[in-house]
């Protein structure tokens, strides 16, 4: 199975590319975020017409989940928002189970945080700790949790941590947080459990020549249960999808699995 993690900055803006996507790799599963629309803009019939379902927590202008996976694969049960994130009117949390895969996804936008000691900092550290107590209760399902984490684990997921520092997304605090995550649920990094020594950017600022010069950052992750781990074949990125028209600055994540 081929389960992937895109933010797409804008799901109507990038609609032509989803679709090619989708027609191209045609996922079991993709969990995508920052949608940028409200429930009623959601292109529900799009999807339908190239084959897919979608459960979405849409909250407007900023933010926004999704998952969408193949018409007929049982796509149930969501759940939207965490118990205990500061504000659940922003639209980042969302996950279903698929009954074809017999595993339970979600798709997460974790708070970008601007500034280090800034209340948005504060209330991303408060998110990644209501996404680590979820994770916990989910610790007995197969569940692969893919998003935006707005987190560079390592200084090997930033293209020059001197750069960064005194930054958001590398701190100790942060990446402490979402370590927590992966411990509470019992989750494993798949691309890095195939991956130890590449960068493995997913998102290059759109200004400066960035992509071009291979200025980017590791922050989407697809993390999968310790119990489905050892089934994981491949992961990786599609290049192809940060270049061309219109493009995402974060690019597919893709993780294949045997069952």
């Amino acid at each position: 199975m081929k389960l992937v993690t895109w933010n797409v900055n804008s799901l109507r803006a990038r609609m032509e590319r989803v679709l090619e996507f989708l027609d191209l790799h045609s996922p079991d599963a993709l969990l995508l975020q920052e949608t940028k629309c409200s429930a009623e803009q959601f292109p529900e019939e799009e999807l339908a017409a190239a084959g897919y379902e979608a459960v979405h927590h849409s909250g407007g202008r900023w933010a926004g989940v999704a998952v969408l996976a193949p018409k007929g694969h049982g796509l149930k049960e969501a759940k939207v928002g965490l118990d205990g994130e500061a504000s659940p009117d922003q639209a980042r949390w969302i996950e279903a189970e698929i009954e074809s895969l017999g595993i339970r996804v979600a798709s997460v936008y974790v708070v970008n945080g601007q500034e280090v000691g800034s209340e948005p900092f504060a209330q991303k550290l408060q998110f990644l700790a209501a996404m680590a107590a979820r994770a916990e209760q989910l610790a007995e399902t197969e569940l692969v949790m893919g998003g935006d984490m707005n987190v560079a684990p390592l200084d090997l997921d930033v293209y020059d941590s001197s750069k960064f520092e005194g930054a958001t997304h590398v701190t100790e605090q942060e990446r402490s947080g979402l370590r927590t995550v992966a411990e509470r649920g019992g989750l494993v990094d798949a691309f890095r459990q195939l991956h130890p020594d590449e960068p493995g950017f997913t998102w290059w600022d759109y200004r400066g020549g960035s992509f071009h010069q291979g200025f980017g950052l590791r922050i989407d992750l697809l993390l999968v249960s310790e119990s489905l781990s050892a089934a994981i074949t491949g992961c990786g990125i599609d290049r192809s999808f940060r270049k061309g028209t219109k493009p995402s600055d974060h690019v597919p994540l893709i993780v294949e699995l045997t069952r």
